[in-house]
């Protein structure tokens, strides 16, 4: 059976014009050919172009070491044919792993179909980056007693630039498959996304609106780590006032009574010893008391 689908690897303008059946405008082409930017990020969109539908999609890869990579697909599709474009990311990572199309390619399944499970595919990739964000935050909770406040403050605004970016293209795919929900988003009458089709489009539209909704939790629960880590300063701000207030005490006791008496090392000799005497009993027996009163409140 012939082939519905047409997978093509940062192909140049000549490779995308040979590929697609239909005439394609001049800027779509430049979109499909143009790199993979590394200094901003695609945003998704779907839209209709007459004969055909063009669609930007934007995937993401949680990375190892705690990163993110973003995977740009996109698509022209006619009810005969539908062409997928992968870009490979310029900070050196793979393309986007279109397999799920291969069955139902092999199978003959309208284009339709074929678009919506790539775009399911790249929603079910926002799932994969709410689970490696939890476990981020998590990590970062469980840590923030070994981490110093700075490297925590560093690592949960980076964070949270993310979850802004990330919500922001998650929010831009939810209101493209919204379009094609609503019938805005067709070739002809419903030659490519039918009723059937659109039916389809409303679980990864779902699945858009659980991601969008979990992306919120993230940030309040961000925004817990940020208290923890504010009242986690607080505690060991108050923990070194008490550690001062406690030297000070100490020394106040002692300089007040060698004061009280005009006590000087050299003029003890002449005054007599009982002066001496006294005041080193007042001035042990003070100190006695204030260690005491400070270890009954956990102060030392």
């Amino acid at each position: 059976m012939a082939t519905r689908w047409l997978d093509l690897v940062d192909p140049t303008s000549e490779e995308i014009l040979a590929a697609v059946p239909v005439h394609v405008d001049p800027d779509v082409v430049e979109a499909l050919a143009a790199p993979a930017a590394a200094d901003r990020e695609a945003r998704p969109l779907v839209e209709s172009h007459g004969a055909y539908v063009f669609a930007v999609l934007v995937a993401t890869l949680p990375l190892p070491d705690g990163g993110m990579a973003l995977q740009e697909i996109d698509l022209v599709a006619t009810p005969e044919l539908l062409v997928t474009v992968r870009k490979t990311p310029r900070d050196g990572g793979p393309a986007f792993d279109p397999s799920v199309l291969r069955p139902a390619s092999e199978e003959g399944l309208p284009v339709g179909i074929l678009a919506q499970r790539l775009i399911d595919d790249v929603a079910d990739t926002y799932l994969d980056l709410l689970d490696a964000t939890y476990a981020e935050i998590d990590a970062l909770e469980d840590r923030i007693d070994e981490l110093r406040p700075a490297d925590t403050r560093t690592r949960l605004s980076e964070l949270r630039h993310e979850l802004l970016h990330r919500r922001r293209t998650v929010s831009a795919t939810r209101a493209a498959v919204r379009r094609i929900l609503d019938g805005r988003i067709d070739v002809g009458e419903h030659a490519l996304f039918p009723a059937n089709v659109e039916r389809l489009f409303g679980d990864t539209y779902d699945t858009l609106v659980r991601v969008t909704e979990e992306l919120d939790v993230a940030r309040d629960l961000m925004s817990g780590v940020r208290d923890h880590l504010q009242s986690k300063i607080a505690e060991n701000q108050n923990e070194v006032a008490k550690k001062l207030t406690v030297i000070a005490s100490l020394v106040l006791v002692p300089s007040l009574v060698v004061g009280f008496f005009g006590q000087n090392f050299a003029g003890e000799f002449q005054k007599g010893w009982w002066t001496l005497g006294v005041s080193t009993g007042i001035i042990l027996a003070s100190t006695l008391v204030q260690l005491a009163l400070f270890r009954s409140r956990r102060w030392i």
